[in-house]
């Protein structure tokens, strides 16, 4: 592996507390890609030893990227991310479509940062039909958080996956 992204001197024109989560998705992504690499598509949506196929995992780091999003945007779910939630741990997608799944939420996820100005970062945003109150800054960071520990847990997958 290469020096990782936030240590790679890049001047992405953002906050540097901004540049934090578009580094986490940059690291998620290389290490997914790297990580999966020789998995078949069978092997993505196995469960060894019970735990959750590692499918599930790739799936949910791309709809929930999209979900806080738009919690991020200052929107509420619709109905199709409502039912790709509840679809996530379905058997399906092939591996390639699931990272494609990933850098297109992390895409999104990118430019809603970059419409995010400092003088906003405190302001509300509100998850999920609760309304549960966070802001602005601490949703663009839980978003690279959150992808990182579902990278975390797809990488250890990985590794039980090549051991059968």
């Amino acid at each position: 592996m290469s020096v990782e992204p936030w240590l790679r001197e890049i001047d992405l024109g953002i906050h540097p507390a901004l540049a934090q989560p578009i580094f986490a998705m940059q690291h998620v992504m290389e290490d997914l890609q790297h990580y999966t690499e020789d998995l078949t598509d069978e092997q993505i949506w196995f469960s060894p030893q019970g735990l959750t196929p590692l499918g599930f995992h790739l799936r949910h780091i791309a709809c929930s990227t999209d979900r806080l999003t738009t919690y991020l945007r200052g929107g509420e779910l619709s109905e199709e991310q409502i039912g790709q939630m509840k679809r996530e741990k379905t058997p399906g997608p092939t591996r390639d479509e699931l990272l494609k799944d990933i850098a297109a939420a992390f895409a999104e996820a990118e430019s809603a940062f970059r419409s995010l100005y400092p003088d906003h970062f405190g302001a509300a945003r509100f998850i999920g039909r609760k309304r549960i109150r966070t802001t602005a800054i601490a949703l663009a960071i839980h978003i690279g958080e959150h992808a990182q520990r579902h990278a975390g847990q797809a990488i250890t997958t990985c590794h039980i996956l090549r051991l059968r």
